[in-house]
């Protein structure tokens, strides 16, 4: 059964937070996908990955590249051509299917309490299902606290 990890965004935009999420777990050697609500947001997430300054840039598929050979692949639907582990759900992007991950990880920003209301659903859902659940939000000086 799959790990979910909330990251509630605060101090920290997505643009920041995902590269070094998703650097991490490629130092680590791991198969990333990543998650959005919308097929018209995989541009904007694949530009930002090459834009990382830290790394260089963080190498990606998507579309018609060759998904079984990218560690990293970004999608709008259940693909998983990579065979990755680990998921990203971003942009609005919610799990509803978890086989065969190892650790489901939602990033979202608490801007608006719809965002909120629907992580809370999903939270609760998950936590029924009986997941492994980890919170994470960062605290004023960016630094991550598990707070569940």
């Amino acid at each position: 059964m799959a790990e979910i990890w909330f990251y509630q965004l605060e101090s920290q935009p997505l643009k920041q937070v995902l590269p070094q999420l998703l650097s991490r777990g490629l130092q680590q050697g791991r198969r990333m996908v990543v998650q959005m609500e919308s097929i018209d947001k995989i541009p904007l997430i694949s530009d930002m990955l090459w834009a990382v300054e830290d790394v260089a840039f963080l190498a990606h598929g998507f579309g018609d590249d060759a998904g079984t050979q990218q560690l990293l692949w970004l999608c709008a639907d259940d693909a998983n051509p990579n065979t990755g582990s680990y998921r990203f759900y971003v942009e609005g992007a919610l799990p509803t299917n978890l086989d065969g991950l190892e650790r489901a990880l939602i990033l979202f920003e608490s801007n608006s309490e719809h965002a909120l209301a629907t992580i809370r659903n999903e939270w609760k859902k998950r936590k029924a299902e009986g997941h492994s659940i980890r919170y994470w939000k960062q605290d004023e000086n960016g630094k991550w606290q598990n707070l569940a």
